[in-house]
């Protein structure tokens, strides 16, 4: 069994959106609704914490105020989360299409693993550039891989993970990666490209419209 964390503290500065993105309405719903109906369907979750902005709060679930990055608002999330459950899930309110399915398949991975990610093999060839925008090497895609979440961790590592000088959390990109960096063992969940993320207008767009095909065939978060 696991305690699910959902990040819903952002600004949505790029989406474009007059108040916070996770509030952005999407296809009738507020855009945190849709990961959080997933995240209470999942049979392994047993409660959910969400962080949202000045800890506004939410329908189905406790809220807590969110941090000053990413990684200070899970921070903040974990230390409110109950005790009891060793296993951790974290979740981005920006990637409405989650499903039960995934968060189980995250959750059963975590066996023999510090923490899981959900990712989405890289399809695109991918070159690194340096100075000037002159392409330096073109990397082997087949070990690429589009890193999602949800994220799962054995609680004491996320704990550990987070447990650093906010500038440190503030220069993380996932959390995972802070658990790598310290040493921890990281497994991949193959996830489906459509668990996207909103980032963009065009993005709200795609998921508004995904959002809807769902709605339509009955399904309620998977």
């Amino acid at each position: 069994m696991a305690v699910a964390l959902l990040v819903a503290a952002g600004r949505g500065e790029r989406l474009g959106a007059p108040g916070p993105k996770a509030f952005v309405v999407v296809a009738g719903r507020p855009l945190y609704a849709w990961s959080l109906d997933a995240l209470r369907a999942a049979p392994s979750i047993t409660d959910v914490v969400v962080a949202t902005p000045d800890g506004r709060p939410v329908d189905g679930a406790v809220s807590v105020a969110g941090g000053a990055s990413r990684s200070e608002s899970v921070r903040n999330a974990l230390a409110a989360a109950p005790a009891g459950d060793d296993v951790v899930l974290v979740h981005d309110a920006a990637r409405p299409l989650l499903t039960p399915e995934l968060v189980e398949a995250c959750v059963a991975r975590l066996a023999g693993f510090d923490a899981v990610v959900a990712a989405a093999p890289v399809t695109d060839t991918v070159k690194r550039a340096g100075a000037g925008r002159v392409v330096r090497e073109t990397l082997d895609r087949a070990e690429l891989w589009a890193v999602q979440t949800p994220q799962v961790f054995a609680r004491a590592w996320l704990r550990r993970a987070l447990d650093q000088p906010s500038e440190v959390l503030a220069a993380a990109t996932d959390d995972a990666g802070l658990v790598e960096a310290l040493g921890g063992r990281v497994g991949i969940v193959p996830a489906p490209r459509e668990n996207l993320k909103v980032t963009t207008p065009l993005d709200l767009q795609v998921a508004e419209r995904m959002l809807e095909d769902r709605a339509r065939s009955g399904r309620t978060g998977g």
